[in-house]
C-alpha cells in the first residue's frame, strides 16, 4: 500500500516539536527539510544528522527523501557554485539523515526567480550547461552512497517528458533517479487532455520513479503573476510558499484538476509501496489534504 507522507518544512517549530505534531496527524514518514528553530544546520555534521534522523525514528516518521531545491543552473558562476555546494554536501550527509534520497529540480536561467521561463532554458548551451551539473551531481551522490531526485518542472530547463527522458539517457547514471509529480508537467496546451497527458507521463518515465508528490493543478484566474502563499512561516523557503506562476496554479491536493484515481492507478502499478509526500499548503488545510489523500488511496484499493 502507498505509504503517505509530508514535507516536515509545513511545521515550522523545533526538531521534537514538528516529528511530534507530524506523527499526531497519523503520517508515517517524512520528505525532510532542514530547517528547525532549535538547530543551526547552515552547516550540517554527522551528528546533527544522526540526532535527526533518530527523533523522526523515535515518531515512527522514517524519513523518505530530503529536500535540497535550488536552481542548479544559476547563471551567475559564483552563486551557481554556491548553491551547488549546499546541495552537494546534503548529498554527503543524506546517509546519515536515513534516506539516499535528495531532491531538486533543474533550475533556470532566470535570475529573479527559481520558476519562470528563460529562453536559454531551451537552447543546447543551456541543456549542456545542465546535463555537466547533473553528471557531477549524480557521481558525486554515488561516491556518498545517495541518490539525486531529479525532479521535471515545465519552466526548467528539464521541463516535459521528452526533455526528462533525453536527460537520463545523456547522464545514465546509478546516481540519479526521478521523483515523480505529475502536476509539474501541466501547461496551458496540455491540462485539458488530462488522462492522456497523465498516461504519456507515466508510460514514458515510470522505472525512473523513487518516490512521488502529492499537489494539485488547475488553470489560474487572471492573475497570471508568480504566486505564493502565506503559510504563516515567516522564514519558510520559497519552495513551500510557490503555487504557480502564469497559465497554470499549483494548489494543495484535491483543490485542482488532477485526475487522482488515475495518477494513483498508475504509480502504484510499478511501485506499491512508494512514499507519497503532500505539498503546497499550509499546516491549518493538513487534515482536509491527508483526508482527501487518505480516501483516494483506500477507493482504490491502494
Amino acid at each position: 500500500m502507498l505509504q503517505t507522507g509530508i514535507f516536515s518544512g509545513y511545521f515550522p517549530y523545533a526538531l521534537e516539536e514538528t516529528a511530534t505534531k507530524i506523527r499526531a496527524h497519523g503520517f508515517n514518514t517524512v520528505q525532510l527539510d532542514l530547517h528547525f528553530k532549535d538547530m543551526d544546520l547552515s552547516k550540517l555534521s554527522r551528528d546533527k544528522c544522526v540526532r535527526i534522523r533518530d527523533t523522526f525514528r523515535d515518531h515512527n516518521l522514517p524519513i523518505s527523501c530530503i529536500s535540497a531545491y535550488t536552481n542548479i543552473v544559476h547563471p551567475e558562476p559564483a552563486e551557481r557554485a554556491r548553491r551547488n555546494g549546499v546541495l552537494k554536501d546534503i548529498l554527503a550527509h543524506a546517509q546519515y539523515l536515513g534516506s539516499p534520497y535528495v531532491i531538486s529540480e533543474t533550475g533556470t536561467f532566470a535570475t529573479d526567480s527559481d520558476w519562470v521561463h528563460h529562453p536559454h532554458n531551451k537552447t543546447e548551451d543551456g541543456w549542456d550547461q545542465c546535463r555537466t551539473v547533473l553528471r557531477e551531481l549524480a557521481q558525486h551522490a554515488y561516491d556518498h552512497g545517495a541518490v539525486f531526485l531529479l525532479e521535471t518542472y515545465v519552466n526548467n530547463v528539464v521541463g516535459s517528458v521528452e526533455e526528462t527522458l533525453r536527460m537520463f539517457a545523456e547522464v545514465d547514471h546509478p546516481g540519479m533517479g526521478l521523483l515523480m509529480d505529475p502536476t509539474n508537467y501541466f501547461e496551458a496546451h496540455n491540462i485539458d487532455a488530462m488522462d492522456k497527458t497523465l498516461n504519456q507521463v507515466f508510460d514514458a518515465l515510470s522505472d525512473k520513479i523513487k518516490i512521488a508528490h502529492a499537489k494539485d493543478v488547475k488553470r489560474s484566474d487572471d492573475d497570471k503573476s508568480e504566486k505564493h502563499s502565506d503559510i504563516g512561516d515567516d522564514t519558510a523557503a520559497e519552495s513551500h510558499t510557490f503555487r504557480g506562476v502564469g497559465e497554470i496554479e499549483l494548489p494543495a491536493p484535491g483543490l485542482g484538476a488532477l485526475n487522482y484515481d488515475l495518477y494513483l492507478k498508475r504509480l502504484a502499478q510499478k511501485h506499491p509501496n512508494i512514499p507519497l509526500i503532500i505539498e503546497h499548503l499550509s499546516e491549518d488545510d493538513v487534515p482536509r489534504a491527508k483526508a482527501f489523500i487518505d480516501g483516494k488511496l483506500r477507493a482504490n484499493g491502494l
